[in-house]
């Protein structure tokens, strides 16, 4: 599994690459009516793509967090709850004589 990863996140390096290489490109965005920023496409698309994933991102993996340490409350407090098997006495173990 961890290869398939590995290729995954190689495969998906090699297309930001290509497309930072096809669109390097300066181009004005108006941020304001004075303020102007120059910068190149490929930046431009890459961070609006990481300002949207990053925070989505960090929701997923704090909802996952929060739900595992409720899955392992609720799973303690089960385990508490169970009965515990009655210990054997020494009258039990015995065999009756013949």
């Amino acid at each position: 599994m961890q290869v398939l990863r590995t290729i995954f996140w190689v495969l998906l390096a090699v297309v930001l690459v290509l497309f930072a290489v096809n669109n390097w490109t300066p181009v004005q965005v108006r941020i304001w009516e004075d303020l102007v920023l120059d910068t190149k496409l490929a930046a431009l698309v890459i961070a609006a793509f990481l300002a949207g994933l990053v925070p989505m991102w960090l929701i997923h993996r704090t909802v996952r967090w929060r739900l595992g340490r409720r899955i392992a409350t609720l799973e303690t407090s089960l385990a508490a709850q169970r009965p515990q098997p009655p210990l054997a006495t020494s009258t039990q173990l015995e065999t009756p004589a013949p």
